[in-house]
């Protein structure tokens, strides 16, 4: 998903959570809308290892007079009932930041630090002062008043030297940065969602549950999607972003718990244009959402969910449903059937696949990198009592028995679908491909040895 990284963890549910008795988990999300009515609210801060450059109050008195139509500076902050206009209240803080506010750490900053320097990243580490600026506008005006409350924190943070915190997506931003990702990604009054969001993916049980942060500043639900692959981490990434754009553009729901996404109808190019090109031949660019209200978890944003099911396509399991989902949207390679006999240079190379395997069953068991996952390539029964070899990502791993997502379509194993839960064992296990985090793969030998047979036979 991009930047799909670990869930940082709130201590107490959130007040979203507990203020929305009526959203029943697992209940289809109402027709209409999903703007929220109520205010928006949301928080933003500059922080300081030093002494700014100059008084951060009066930088953002200035910066709020020089932008037209932007937020009334307020010594408190309204009830929800009387934000009738966009609204700031400012917290110069030198006191508790430390305690209180303090900066991410350095594990955090790696990966939520967004053109951060290692320098200024071990200074953050110290930071004890902070403009805390909390906005709220009705949600009517929600597009016009976001830009407005960018550009004044911008210029603030710019006019002062510090760096900038988003409260809902727990990044810190470059002023540079904060220009070219929260500013200039604009067109036509509509922001390139995933420039404003951040999708956090983890290891939950066996598989992977992914969610939004950053949707609550835009008064729309975050979006959540569990039991998937590490495998399946790029097209469920573009699928949880195509459905925030395309909420961001004004969807409605026709009718309950169900959406079209039509990733062609996408009105923000920069948004729209990447997932595109990146489409298989044979994909419909449509997805057929079954939208329910999420259940939150320990890390999740104060907000509501809405969580993404797969129920609208065939297949006999919720796996093989979202891979039908994954593939009709986005497309997928062909699948084929390659007959040939195992030659000495390939059973070789399988068998030292095979050495790896108790290595590879350790890793697994110690736990796996965010991203990274391993494959097996095992046999199942034919019609006709043969062998087809198909890819398992790896789920479970005990002993002998592997259990994991068939990545392959079937041609000649009756009852298997891509997608579906499937047990294999260890032992007739003919070669593995791991992919690392980083990108990096190592296995999958046989697979070479294959392509080059087949290219002689040409």
């Amino acid at each position: 998903m991009g930047t799909a990284s670990l869930a940082a963890t709130p201590a107490t549910p959130p007040a979203a959570a507990q203020s929305t008795a009526k959203a029943v988990p697992g209940a289809p999300v109402p027709a209409g809308s999903p703007q929220q009515a109520s205010p928006i609210h949301f928080q933003f801060a500059i922080y300081y290892a030093g002494n700014p450059a100059t008084d951060p109050m009066g930088a953002l008195r200035g910066a709020l007079g020089k932008t037209s139509g932007g937020p009334k500076l307020l010594a408190a902050m309204p009830a929800p009932a009387f934000v009738t206009a966009p609204v700031v209240f400012a917290n110069w803080n030198t006191t508790t930041v430390l305690k209180e506010y303090r900066a991410p750490s350095m594990e955090m900053l790696q990966r939520f630090g967004r053109g951060i320097s290692r320098e200024q990243a071990e200074a953050l580490q110290k930071a004890d002062k902070a403009l805390i600026l909390d906005f709220a506008h009705p949600a009517q005006q929600s597009s016009l008043a976001m830009q407005k409350a960018l550009q004044v924190t911008l210029q603030v943070a710019r006019d002062t030297n510090g760096l900038l915190w988003d409260e809902e997506t727990r990044e810190v931003f470059t002023p540079d940065e904060w220009q070219k990702r929260r500013i200039d990604t604009w067109a036509g009054g509509v922001p390139d969602v995933a420039r404003h969001t951040t999708i956090h993916a983890y290891r939950s049980g066996d598989l992977v549950r992914a969610i939004t942060l950053g949707m609550a500043k835009f008064g729309l639900p975050d979006v959540v999607v569990s039991d998937f692959s590490w495998s399946s981490n790029r097209p469920m990434g573009n699928l949880v972003n195509g459905f925030s754009q395309a909420m961001v553009e004004g969807a409605t729901l026709a009718r309950p718990g169900q959406y079209d996404l039509d990733l062609r109808a996408l009105k923000h190019a920069a948004a729209r244009d990447p997932m595109l090109a990146n489409l298989k031949p044979n994909a419909a660019a449509v997805a057929r959402l079954s939208l329910v209200n999420g259940t939150w978890e320990n890390g999740d944003p104060q907000n509501r969910l809405y969580e993404i099911r797969f129920d609208r396509y065939k297949g006999p399991d919720r796996y093989a449903q979202q891979t039908a989902l994954l593939t009709a949207a986005f497309g997928a390679d062909e699948d084929g059937v390659t007959r040939l006999r195992h030659n000495d240079e390939l059973l070789d190379a399988s068998k030292k696949a095979v050495a790896q395997l108790p290595r590879l069953r350790d890793a697994f068991a110690k736990g796996l990198q965010p991203g990274e996952y391993i494959l097996v390539k095992a046999p199942f029964t034919t019609r006709e009592g043969g062998n087809e070899w198909m890819w398992v990502e790896v789920a479970r791993w005990n002993g002998d028995a592997i259990e994991g997502l068939l990545k392959n379509e079937p041609v000649d194993v009756p009852g298997l679908h891509a997608g579906q839960m499937v047990k294999v064992s260890q032992a007739k296990v003919f070669d593995y491909m791991r992919r690392h985090a980083d990108g990096r793969e190592e296995g999958n030998e046989t697979s070479r040895i294959i392509e080059r047979m087949q290219g002689a036979k040409k």
